[in-house]
């Protein structure tokens, strides 16, 4: 099932540890089956705030996407980005084939207290 590393980053000020660090990352998760579906887009807030930019990286797996970040390459590069840009960083699996949200409101419903 295919997984994703989703950054919630903030406005920073540009630095060269910045650029070296985007020159470099793709090296880092490509072995692990990653690719970038999200990176330096403008993105719409439709609901609250969301300062900053988005970035989403597909894995093939949350196996996958785990090895990457943990990985000797990644955290090698990690810092140039974490001394500047302060943001969110989280790993999340997706939905697997078929994926029904009914299942799902059907579940929530039968856990709800009676009436």
């Amino acid at each position: 099932m295919s997984a994703y590393a989703i950054a919630h980053l903030r406005e920073a000020a540009p630095h060269a540890d910045i650029a070296e660090y985007i020159e470099r990352i793709t090296a880092t998760f490509e072995p692990y089956g990653g690719r970038f579906l999200v990176h330096g887009a403008q993105h719409e807030v439709m609901e609250g705030a969301w300062p900053g930019h988005v970035v989403v990286i597909g894995f093939p797996s949350l196996a996958g996407a785990r090895a990457w970040w943990v990985s000797a390459a990644y955290q090698e590069i990690a810092p140039l980005r974490a001394r500047h840009i302060e943001g969110d960083i989280i790993l999340v699996p997706g939905v697997p084939e078929g994926y029904d949200a009914a299942h799902t409101a059907k579940a929530l419903r039968e856990s709800l207290p009676a009436r």
